[in-house]
């Protein structure tokens, strides 16, 4: 199985929001995706709770845990997402050693940016390869980045792992659709659609190394 960990040492940067976009993003083209919850707050959970139809299975579990059942084949799914605690330390370390690749969500604050860099010396000291996603970020104005997002990708860029191309931006679609347990995707078309997909296009590039065709929705 395949894992792709989503980290945020920093509450409220968004890091169950991508969690959730990811696994169902992934499910809508054709993988048997399984989202691990191994945050206690257990939001991912909850937001699936909402879900109508078919969607990713929930595991309810910690990253030691996790780590402990590597080698166990005990799911049907392909593909796992893992939603991270904010704050345990030893349970982003098993997350990340289990993953093929690790998103760091962090907004453009200062203390987002601080939270980072401490995950940043984690990947390095156990060299696991990770990506870094801005999220929550000011819309441009007229073509042009706010001062704040220049600066945080500006310090971004010393921490030693690649910053990914696209931005997740402060849009509603992203809170509306969680508390309708679905996807920007699903919600229909609109830029928060637009940038899940290219997320979603990089990382199973990037992780998995190869594409699949688009599940029916």
């Amino acid at each position: 199985m395949k894992n792709i960990a989503v980290i945020a040492r920093k509450g409220g940067s968004g890091k169950t929001t991508v969690a959730v976009n990811l696994a169902i993003a992934a499910h809508r083209r054709g993988y048997a995706v399984q989202l691990a919850d191994t945050d206690p707050q257990g939001s991912s959970a909850e937001v699936l709770k909402a879900r109508k139809g078919e969607g990713p299975a929930v595991l309810q579990t910690t990253g030691e845990a996790l780590h402990a059942a590597r080698n166990t084949a005990n799911t049907e799914a392909n593909l796992r997402i893992l939603d991270t605690p904010a704050a345990a330390e030893d349970s982003i370390g098993h997350a990340i050693a289990l993953a093929q690749v690790s998103v760091l969500v962090v907004r453009p604050t200062f203390l987002d940016l601080a939270a980072t860099l401490q995950t940043a010396q984690i990947l390095r000291r156990l060299r696991r390869p990770g990506l870094i996603l801005l999220n929550q970020a000011p819309v441009p104005r007229g073509g042009i980045e706010p001062p704040a997002v220049k600066r945080a990708l500006e310090a971004l860029r010393l921490m030693q792992l690649p910053v990914l191309p696209m931005i997740l931006r402060s849009r509603a679609a992203y809170q509306t659709s969680l508390a309708l347990g679905c996807s920007v995707e699903e919600l229909g078309a609109g830029p928060a659609a637009d940038e899940i997909a290219e997320l979603w296009d990089y990382l199973e590039r990037f992780a998995l190394g190869s594409r699949r065709s688009t599940a029916a929705a």
